[in-house]
């Protein structure tokens, strides 16, 4: 199957790109809106390639790589009520959030800005771009992930 692509949002002041080198693996854990949720749970697979994208920083921006390596399976933290994540409607037979598991590939050699990914013609179209587009994890042609890439290298 070929890998799809994705852009996953983070502030890093909670976690950033360094915390998912220093780690190497993590779950993407606490997405709590049902269309980010089914896109995690119907779409995303093993293989998948990821933009991370440093969100509510200055300036806000693509920052690294990572690559699904687990798919979707029930997000626990939705059940512990001493989480920042607690669902308190979410039981153990009824748990509608689910995670993945993102693996650290690259630190892009710099920061693509928000404003720059806006400027680029090639980019036209991509879901963080939209007006009003706030989903922390959203679907990336791969032409437009390619074309990000190809941005972080020049500079």
């Amino acid at each position: 199957m070929t890998p799809r692509f994705w852009l996953m949002k983070t502030e890093p002041t909670t976690y950033s790109i360094e915390d998912l080198q220093r780690d190497g693996v993590t779950s993407w854990e606490g997405v709590r809106n049902y269309q980010v949720r089914n896109l995690m749970r119907d779409e995303m697979r093993r293989g998948d390639k990821v933009l991370i994208y440093h969100s509510n920083a200055k300036p806000p921006g693509v920052v690294g790589v990572a690559e699904v390596v687990r798919e979707a399976y029930p997000d626990h933290h939705a059940l512990d009520p001493s989480s920042h994540y607690y669902a308190q409607k979410a039981t153990a037979d009824k748990n509608p959030w689910v995670m993945v598991d993102v693996a650290f590939v690259a630190q892009l050699p710099r920061l693509v800005s928000l404003d720059e990914l806006k400027a680029a013609p090639q980019l036209e179209g991509m879901w963080v771009l939209r007006r009003g587009s706030r989903l922390s994890v959203q679907p990336v042609d791969e032409a437009h992930f390619s074309a990000v890439l190809a941005l972080a290298d020049q500079g």
